[in-house]
């Protein structure tokens, strides 16, 4: 009972107080198993996993997709999958938008590469560690 409740209110914040980025993650799995060879998918503490052909990973909403087969990653996603419960249509301005300027930025990019700054320093990817690891009991990326 305990763990209906849970993906109850799990997919009830997802499909009301998150429907943006769900609507938007749900379009990019869509266009994603559409046009992609056969990626993997399964489902992890409700949320929906997809590889795909693309060398970084992203969460949106209840959609996670992944570059990568590591578990921690996927914990680390399922973090972000939690901050779209807790932030709902505010996720995309405060985890998105800066998460996506962190990742993609070359001046960051470089600067992490040459070891001033690690990757999960920034407060989004920090927060998602800590909740992936907090409702999975799983480890999480840490670079």
């Amino acid at each position: 009972m305990k763990r209906f409740c849970r993906y109850f209110l799990y997919y009830f914040l997802q499909m009301t107080w998150g429907i943006i980025q769900n609507a938007l993650g749900f379009l990019i799995w869509l266009y994603v198993i559409m046009t992609g060879p056969k990626e993997t998918r399964w489902l992890f503490h409700g949320a929906l996993v997809t590889r795909w052909n693309l060398k970084s990973s992203m969460s949106m909403g209840m959609f996670l997709f992944l570059g990568s087969d590591d578990m921690r990653i996927v914990v680390h996603e399922y973090g972000h999958s939690i901050q779209s419960c807790i932030l709902g249509p505010f996720y995309l301005l405060v985890i998105g938008i800066p998460s996506l300027t962190w990742a993609s930025t070359p001046f960051l990019i470089e600067r992490r590469r040459k070891g001033r700054y690690r990757y999960s320093s920034f407060y989004p990817e920090k927060w998602a560690n800590h909740l992936g690891r907090r409702f999975t009991r799983l480890d999480s990326i840490n670079y």
